[in-house]
């Protein structure tokens, strides 16, 4: 009996008001919503470092899928074998940098401080007036910016535990990728999974062929860049070609950094050198920029050089140069999600999917 009444008695925090219980649910899901992007800010570098696995799993994908066309063996082997390439390529470029490259990362320094020098000679002779500890100050930036790759070269760059981190969980995603879109999808309303599916396989294209572009693209400039500076007898050609091929992992940015390098070393060695190397950068930043960028970027999300260049901006002012890397993945993923939204809105009968994987 006591138990009966006990249940039929009301609490002190029960809400019998049905519009203070509405009002209720309705604050609690604005603080909710308040405290995650807090959160999300919060855990904004991890964040991107699990966005940077999700980067380093489609390129990993990418490259099976390329295997796949020829070998016709199972998918977890042919991950096996882009892996070893990756690991092999590593080794490579270590050992390549501990035996040549590392000794002309130690000259190049010395060699854009006299070139800057030179550079500002010529300005005062020609009544061009800069003040020299702004020029200087602009110098030691540019060589301070080309610190991280040259040390990247040789595998000490002070990122090592954020590039491991980013690998493993790049493997983990690649090896089994539907159990992690399942495992989102099944925390989204059951409406809108097919429609996160369809969104899911649109990006992970895009971001394939992307990656593939941007591959392609440091492949050729840094070859070709290295080749033929190491034909006219330019010094640090090796150097430059490599740097030339990282920086092109960077957007709108890394290609004027490059290039500034290039033609500073050129002119140490006399006019006619530093006019061959300006013809190469330029013959090289046309061939990639007319012929491999539209080629890939017809297949990936058009995105507006403006809004790259602000995003690298941002990010790389948040996140340093883990940020500047992944600036146009993340637009771009941004982009195709806000048009598949928009596709929905105007087919508000019609489910999101549809596209291939």
């Amino acid at each position: 009996m006591a138990n009966g009444e006990e249940k039929g008695r009301s609490g002190p925090t029960d809400i019998r008001d049905d519009l203070v219980r509405s009002e209720a649910k309705k604050a609690f899901v604005w603080i909710g919503v308040a405290a995650l992007l807090a959160l999300a800010v919060y855990l904004a570098q991890p964040l991107l470092v699990i966005f940077g696995g999700v980067v380093f799993a489609a390129m990993i994908d990418g490259g099976q899928r390329l295997l796949s066309r020829v070998l016709p063996i199972r998918r977890g082997f042919r991950i096996l074998i882009v892996l070893l390439a990756a690991l092999a390529f590593l080794i490579w470029l270590v050992m390549f940098a501990g035996s040549q490259i590392a000794t002309q990362a130690a000259q190049m320094p010395a060699v854009i401080e006299t070139q800057t020098a030179r550079v500002l000679a010529w300005g005062h002779a020609h009544g061009i007036s800069v003040n020299q500890a702004d020029f200087s100050n602009v110098a030691e930036k540019l060589i301070g910016g080309v610190g991280p790759v040259t040390r990247a070269l040789g595998g000490i760059f002070g990122g090592f535990g954020t590039a491991f981190l980013i690998m493993i969980l790049g493997i983990y995603f690649v090896l089994e990728p539907d159990l992690y879109r399942r495992g989102i999808a099944w925390m989204m309303p059951e409406g809108s999974r097919e429609h996160f599916h369809g969104t899911a396989n649109r990006m992970g294209k895009a971001l394939r062929m992307l990656l593939f572009g941007r591959l392609i693209g440091m492949a050729v400039e840094g070859v070709a860049t290295w080749a033929l500076l190491a034909l006219y007898g330019v010094p640090m050609a090796a150097l430059l070609g490599l740097l030339t091929g990282l920086l092109a992992a960077l957007p709108n940015i890394g290609a004027p950094i490059s290039g500034i390098l290039m033609v500073l070393v050129g002119f140490s060695g006399g006019t006619d050198m530093g006019l061959f190397c300006i013809i190469v950068y330029v013959v090289v930043q046309t061939v990639d920029g007319n012929i491999i960028v539209p080629m890939v970027a017809k297949k990936t999300a058009d995105l507006a050089p403006a809004l790259v260049l602000g995003a690298q901006l941002i990010f790389g002012v948040m996140f340093g140069l883990l940020g500047l890397l992944l600036a146009d993945p993340i637009v771009a993923m941004l982009k195709i999600a806000l048009e598949r939204q928009a596709e929905r809105n105007d087919r508000p009968a019609t489910d999101g999917s549809g596209e291939e994987g």
